[in-house]
């Protein structure tokens, strides 16, 4: 074993320009070897507070490598209550470079994995197969946090000769299942699995999903896609499997939503680096919605910051219902007002969605779930369907929702679409429940909550009506409560609904 030592990293250090703070550090050399040989490289280093986003180990491969292992460890020392602790994140590039959004991306685990391996016919979860090829490549560190102390790492790079073996091409879930024609279906779209930092095995997910009464999930990996090859075992007539990933980022997390299969969308960019617009748009060349995440959380890097001109649609609410989840509900509903003072109540409005992000037990894959109005159950209709607003969210497949407002004259508008009435012209709204045992139900306006129910019977069903007018509502939205907390602190949502607009614009 060969070691090499980082530490007092700025003398071998070299600072790279571009769309983060990054940094690369010396480059680990290997002698060529014989075949079934391995050998193996460590090197060490200390990183300050302060470093760059990303720090880039550059390893040469030579000829004759048939996989590349790397397994790393760092310590973790005591901080004082509310001060960052250590915590380091790893990935791979091969010899195609780590440029952004470049074709060198092999794999991501995070910080879920300490070890991990790359072949031509397999790889570690989170990380891609294919040809390990001669060149330049770098092992990638992500100093998520680093304490005051410093961050120091240990980095265990293994090459072994020999012939490579033959690669396999991936194979992909259908774009389709067996639906119902023009129907709601129900779907959860951000999950985790071993694939990332989650638990679930990708059977587990599909299992957890059909009995969650689901139609439809979305692959939503941390940073990889690697997920995506290996779908199509347990997706089925039955189970609509989209691709995406969750591009997470140091400003925010965004959900890629049914990109095309084998979509790489990076992640190593901040706000302030203006470089956001251009991966938006990748995703949505690549047949997919933008949808920020969680965008209140408040882990580190959560918080949502390159707002919202991108976005086709907001994941409002993220898995147990929460004080985060209200402000997000909050704060899109502004956004809906914002919208109709604009002029822009009629496809220039951002809908609103839920999901799980389920990582392991005891989160519940489906808990909440968008149940969305589609032509069928594909790709492209699912899609289109969230694009428009034709949804709901309900906390299970138990809640079911029918929400209208009609005119005096037959006018009918649903769910996302615009009820097209002169302003004084009596507006019907109503919506019918199932599944809300003791909820209440509340009409929320561009004026605020203007109609709350008495709470549904014991059997959870229930019609609730409400009457107004285009020029005292520009929209109406629902909303399905939880019995109120004790205090002014309004229950949990059972479910909610995107608006339906009033009036003539």
């Amino acid at each position: 074993m060969c070691e090499d030592d980082h530490a007092g990293i700025g003398r071998r250090a070299v600072f790279v320009t571009g769309a983060a703070a990054a940094l690369t550090l010396g480059t680990v050399t290997f002698a060529s070897a014989a075949p079934r040989e391995r050998r193996t490289r460590t090197v060490r280093g200390t990183l300050p507070t302060g470093s760059p986003d990303f720090v880039y180990v550059p390893v040469e491969v030579p000829a004759g490598v048939r996989e590349i292992h790397v397994a790393y460890a760092y310590d973790r020392p005591a901080v004082p209550a509310g001060t960052a602790g250590n915590a380091l994140d790893i990935g791979l590039f091969d010899e195609r470079g780590t440029g952004l959004g470049g074709r060198g991306f092999r794999g991501w685990s995070g910080g879920a994995r300490t070890e991990f391996f790359v072949r031509a016919d397999d790889a570690t979860p989170g990380y891609l197969p294919g040809p390990v090829r001669p060149g330049t490549w770098h092992v990638a560190l992500g100093p998520y946090t680093v304490a005051p102390q410093g961050l120091a790492y240990e980095i265990t790079i293994t090459l072994t000769y020999g012939e490579q073996a033959r690669t396999v091409p991936p194979v992909y879930p259908p774009a389709r299942a067996k639906g119902r024609g023009r129907a709601w279906y129900r779907g959860d779209c951000h999950l985790h699995s071993v694939y990332s930092d989650g638990r679930y095995t990708l059977a587990e997910i599909a299992s957890l999903a059909r009995r969650a009464g689901l139609d439809f999930i979305n692959s939503s990996e941390h940073n990889t896609h690697s997920a995506h090859a290996h779908w199509a075992e347990v997706a089925g007539d039955d189970l609509l499997v989209l691709l995406g990933e969750e591009v997470t980022t140091r400003n925010g997390h965004v959900v890629a939503l049914g990109t095309d299969p084998g979509t790489f969308v990076d992640w190593r960019y901040r706000a302030r680096d203006n470089r956001f617009g251009r991966f938006a748009r990748q995703i949505r060349r690549a047949g997919g919605l933008v949808v920020p995440a969680h965008p209140h959380a408040t882990c580190i890097g959560c918080n949502w910051k390159f707002g919202f001109g991108e976005a086709d649609a907001v994941e409002v609410w993220n898995g147990a219902y929460t004080p985060d989840d209200e402000v997000a509900l909050a704060d899109w509903d502004g956004m809906l007002a914002a919208s109709v003072r604009d002029g822009r109540g009629e496809g220039g409005w951002i809908p609103a969605m839920g999901s799980s992000d389920s990582h392991r037990a005891p989160d519940v894959i489906g808990r909440p779930q968008t149940v969305v109005l589609a032509d069928d159950l594909t790709r492209e209709a699912i899609l289109e369907g969230i694009r428009a607003g034709r949804s709901y969210v309900a906390e299970s497949a138990k809640v079911s929702l029918a929400f209208t407002a009609s005119g005096g004259r037959g006018e009918h508008a649903g769910i996302g679409e615009r009820l097209r009435v002169d302003g004084d012209t009596p507006v019907t709204v109503r919506l019918e429940v199932t599944g809300a045992p003791r909820c209440t139900v509340r009409f929320v306006t561009d004026q605020g909550v203007l109609f709350t129910s008495a709470p549904l019977p014991v059997s959870g069903a229930g019609v609730v009506e409400w009457r107004t007018t285009a020029s005292y509502a520009a929209y109406v939205r629902a909303e399905v409560r939880h019995e109120a907390a004790a205090g002014p602190v309004p229950g949990a949502l059972a479910a909610f609904t995107n608006p339906v607009f009033l009036g003539s614009r």
